[in-house]
């Protein structure tokens, strides 16, 4: 298979721990075992995005905020989305929408959703990076390409998503080389439409390309549904790998 062609350098063998970055669950108050779920302890979360209404909506939601809460408390960062609309989105909207965040739930960072990838928008993505984090100076700014960006986009954020989409497309794909230059945290996958019987290959094929931050969930796009919100069928399952480690 493609992902088993080479070894990426410095990952193969190396004790790096896998984690769940949750792209956006469904409304607390639509989805309250989910969030509950969340917060059980020993579970492996790098992240949760917090999606009010695409963005933090327009006044504060105190079910967000609870939900958001409890997240933190339990030691769990919790990250606000941020829609970029692939660069479309005006400076001023975007931090607007990370400062109404901030001031309501004190989110920890940001996930910028639909981020641009080409070498021609990276300025403008630099200048947004910049500026999140000097109003927030510990943020974790997470940029959700969901495919690999040119190699400049690295310099700016924590994190990466380096592939976003079906599994169908996921089995078969390909790391850019320059990743190799930097640590598996560095990046991030989300896959839908996973079907449990390929829960190990896909945690292969994360391993080998060289992303420690996952999502995988058996849901699948359909006429406004989002695979993200619901949890996946297996998740304890799921779980319960990650937790012990098994990657193999």
């Amino acid at each position: 298979m493609p992902y088993l062609t080479s070894t990426r350098p410095g990952t193969a063998g190396t004790d790096v721990r896998t984690g769940f970055g949750v792209p956006g669950p469904a409304h607390p108050l639509l989805a309250p075992a989910e969030w509950n779920r969340l917060t059980r302890p020993g579970t492996p979360l790098h992240w949760v995005v917090l999606d009010v209404a695409d963005g933090p909506g327009v006044q504060p939601d105190p079910h967000c905020l609870e939900a958001a809460g409890r997240l933190r408390n339990a030691g769990v960062r919790v990250l606000g989305h941020l829609d970029t609309a692939y660069g479309l989105r005006s400076f001023g909207e975007v931090i607007s929408d990370a400062h109404r965040f901030l001031d309501w739930y004190q989110v920890d960072g940001f996930l910028l959703h639909r981020c641009p990838a080409d070498p021609a928008a990276l300025p403008e993505v630099r200048r947004t990076v910049g500026t999140l984090r000097a109003i927030h100076e510990d943020a974790h700014i997470v940029l959700g390409h969901g495919t690999h960006p040119c190699p400049g986009y690295a310099e700016y954020a924590d994190q990466l998503v380096t592939f976003s989409g079906a599994w169908s497309d996921y089995r078969w794909s390909q790391v850019a080389e320059w990743t190799a230059d930097h640590p598996p945290e560095r990046f991030c996958h989300f896959v839908h439409g996973v079907p449990g019987p390929h829960l190990d290959e896909a945690l292969r094929i994360a391993r080998w390309q060289g992303a420690a931050t996952i999502y995988f969930t058996d849901h699948a796009p359909g006429h406004h549904t989002d695979p993200w919100e619901p949890m996946p069928g297996y998740w304890d399952d799921i779980v319960s790998r990650i937790g012990t480690g098994v990657s193999e």
